[in-house]
């Protein structure tokens, strides 16, 4: 499978799990009331939003994920877990991934509090996944050298916070740290539901055509496809019709042949046996920046 990328990846080939053209992830975003919350609001009426996770949205994906015969990976804020334990339990005996997702979605950056907020979010769903997470996704976006060198200190395999590749990498880490995280990027336009629901009040079935076209196009390049869905009600994707949109799309995805649908634990694992064929080049001054995982 060839690609025609930036100089990092040109000329090289690929094959991905299930020995596919293409692999797809399905990411749910948990996002209860914990981002209610880490703003000081009470969760209640206008923004009792978050709550509906846990009531309808996370069981439709699980039943929707059932239906379909995929697993997925649901980054769950450490606050949720707290809330929700039994629901967290089930994501597992159903054989998804749970990755951390924040304490309390932090749409800020934490600052000196950040080593403390992981480790914490960390201790709360080791015991309830039966083992220490290996996945983690930024909840507000922000990142640092710090975050990093948290994340490998507590044996973390994998990121899913870049926004600026479509493939799968080994990025240049902390320079005191010789582990190296692959990072799994995740678009937060295309292939989110956030912007189309909550920006833009897309309907749902225009939603769904822009997936679909996403996927073409990234079928076209052998690529990799990461979707990431809230359950929330209001901006996310919780309600019946929203999550039909994502049956509809897994079912047009599986009937390509094209693709296998895994958890972004499998595929870190998948890449990180092959790690030479998932490296990229860097700008010489971005080496050993903080910005990059």
């Amino acid at each position: 499978m060839s690609y025609q990328l930036d100089s990092g990846l040109m000329g090289r080939t690929h094959d991905w799990p299930g020995g596919k053209r293409c692999v797809a992830t399905i990411t749910i975003d948990f996002d209860g009331d914990c981002r209610e919350v880490g703003r000081g609001e009470t969760p209640l009426g206008k923004t009792s939003h978050g709550r509906y996770s846990a009531k309808c949205g996370i069981p439709r994906y699980l039943d929707l994920c059932d239906e379909v015969g995929i697993k997925a990976t649901f980054f769950v804020p450490g606050y949720d877990a707290e809330q929700s334990p039994d629901l967290v339990r089930e994501i597992v005996a159903r054989g998804h991934e749970v990755a951390a997702h924040g304490y309390l979605h932090e749409g800020w950056d934490p600052g000196e509090q950040e080593p403390e907020l992981l480790k914490k979010s960390h201790d709360i769903l080791t015991p309830l996944i039966g083992h220490p997470p290996r996945g983690w996704r930024s909840p507000g976006g922000s990142k640092t050298e710090v975050t990093m060198r948290t994340l490998i200190d507590l044996g973390y395999v994998y990121d899913s916070s870049e926004k600026d590749y479509d493939l799968p990498f080994t990025a240049h880490g902390p320079a005191d740290r010789q582990n190296k995280l692959i990072t799994l990027p995740n678009n937060v336009s295309s292939l989110d539901d956030y912007p189309f629901y909550r920006v833009s009040y897309t309907p749902p079935s225009e939603v769904l055509q822009q997936w679909i076209e996403e996927w073409e196009a990234i079928r076209a390049e052998n690529g990799f496809f990461d979707l990431t869905v809230h359950p929330r009600i209001g901006y996310g994707s919780g309600s019946p019709a929203r999550v039909d949109v994502v049956r509809k799309l897994v079912r047009h995805m599986q009937a390509s042949g094209d693709v296998t649908f895994c958890t972004l634990e499998q595929l870190a694992d998948w890449c990180i046996e092959r790690r030479d064929s998932f490296t990229r080049d860097w700008p010489r001054e971005n080496v050993g920046g903080a910005a990059h995982g």
